[in-house]
């Protein structure tokens, strides 16, 4: 038998009374009018209401049809039926199934398409199911890898904040590189920028970005050298400036103490005064100044607490590729909480940058940074080391003795030597250069003062020489 699409929704007849509840599975439509074609399989005289449940109750029966009191029942397949509205003796009734899943307990099986249904679903149940079941494994894999990465990151984070070296609020700010990331990143320290009392600084290329970094690896260390790490990582891992140079994160393996820099192109000051062959122009010299000098002032009043860099000088100024100065090498830096006269820590000066009265006191105040700038910028305006044994007289050798006589004398422009540059920025650098200098620490400007006096926004006193 072909079917358009409707099939019956409960029980076949070889299942007939296989089920205690079968009767739950149907529920009675009775049709006024509708008369069935066909052959029954059964004709009985009852009444109307034993009709009804008889052919309920017998699951080989489809329909039931009364008509002047004789009960027909019909089985599949019901050949034809007709409405006629005028017959009010017949009346048909026709079995409709509830859910039968749900009240007869069982699944029933249709014809024809059925097996097709079962076949599509359980395509679709395959593929779902691998399909959530990938995406668990998934899920499952990723969970794993974030507990592990976490574990490392958590025992990372007790082991900084089990380090005296560190201290919490600064440190947490910047990457933990691991050895064999920095010993890949330089391939083996194998291209040092310069070398220091403490290490050396190698360039390396960190993964992240193909960035290009500076590697300072402290070597054989000491007490001082422990100190240098400790200061160096505190101050400048809380410190945040366009004139500073930027810490990008440290390697705290073992005996290993290494700190990661941004890569400087144009090296450091030293190297472009001293050593190339061709000096600065004027007005580069005048800005890269005033940027040591901002550099110096955001240390001293713009911190949490006022930092004393203790060493400047041309080596630990570095210059980037726009031609920006940037402090560097905070080894020796000391902090001064709020209303703090001095530290009383001891200090390894660098001769030439160290102010008088560190010979005679322990005392470090920030007047020793604002003396050391002074010889750095006397040896800007000169583009030459305050100590140099070749030159043509005697009193060129220490730079700010020559400097304060060419003053004295008015002849600024031996300084220069052929250079053109604009006197009055030329007399005013040097002023506040010797100002800086001067062996009472307490005529020195404060770097506030400095910036305004190089900017030209404030008058700078008269020099109370000797």
């Amino acid at each position: 038998m072909k079917f358009q699409g409707c099939y019956r929704g409960f029980m076949y007849e070889e299942s007939c009374g296989s089920s205690k509840d079968s009767t739950l599975a149907y529920n009675v439509m009775a049709i006024q009018h509708l008369k069935l074609g066909g052959y029954p399989f059964s004709q009985v005289s009852m009444v109307e209401q034993d009709c009804g449940n008889s052919w309920l109750e017998d699951c080989t029966c489809w329909a039931a049809q009364y008509v002047n009191g004789v009960c027909r029942k019909f089985k599949l397949p019901l050949i034809y039926s007709t409405l006629n509205r005028t017959d009010e003796s017949v009346k048909t009734f026709v079995k409709q199934s509830y859910n039968i899943s749900q009240r007869a307990g069982h699944t029933i099986p249709y014809p024809g398409k059925k097996g097709n249904i079962n076949k599509s679903q359980k395509e679709i149940i395959l593929i779902l199911s691998l399909v959530l079941g990938s995406v668990a494994f998934l899920f499952t894999v990723v969970a794993i890898c974030s507990y592990i990465f976490y574990r490392s990151r958590a025992n990372q984070y007790q082991k900084l904040s089990e380090n005296p070296y560190l201290r919490p609020n600064e440190e947490f700010t910047l990457r933990s590189f691991s050895y064999s990331e920095l010993e890949k990143a330089t391939e083996h320290f194998k291209e040092e920028i310069s070398h220091g009392s403490f290490g050396s600084i190698y360039k390396g290329i960190i993964s992240e970005g193909n960035r290009t970094v500076a590697v300072k690896r402290l070597e054989k260390i000491g007490d001082e050298g422990e100190r240098e790490f400790k200061a160096e990582i505190t101050a400048i891992g809380q410190a945040r400036h366009k004139n500073l140079v930027h810490l990008l994160g440290f390697c705290l393996e073992g005996s290993e103490k290494i700190l990661v820099y941004e890569y400087m192109s144009n090296g450091s000051l030293a190297d472009i005064l001293f050593d190339s062959e061709t000096r600065p122009s004027w007005e580069q010299r005048m800005r890269l100044a005033l940027d040591i000098s901002s550099g110096i002032l955001y240390l001293h009043e713009k911190c949490e607490t006022c930092i004393i860099h203790c060493n400047i000088k041309p080596h630990n100024i570095l210059v980037d590729d726009s031609w920006t100065a940037k402090i560097s090498d905070f080894g020796l830096a000391k902090f001064l909480v709020p209303d703090q006269v001095g530290n009383q820590l001891q200090l390894k000066v660098t001769r030439g940058y160290s102010a008088p009265e560190l010979q005679n006191s322990a005392l470090i105040f920030d007047k020793v940074d604002v003396y050391s700038y002074g010889v750095m910028l006397l040896e800007i305006i000169c583009c030459r080391s305050n100590m140099d044994v070749n030159v043509s007289t005697e009193d060129e050798i220490f730079l700010p003795t020559w400097v304060h006589k060419c003053y004295i004398e008015n002849d600024l422009n031996k300084l220069v030597g052929d250079e053109e540059v604009d006197v009055k920025s030329l007399e005013r650098m040097v002023k506040v250069g010797l100002l800086c200098i001067h062996d009472n620490p307490d005529l020195r400007p404060s770097m506030r003062n400095v910036v305004l006096m190089l900017e030209g926004t404030m008058d700078i006193p008269f020099l109370a020489w000797y």
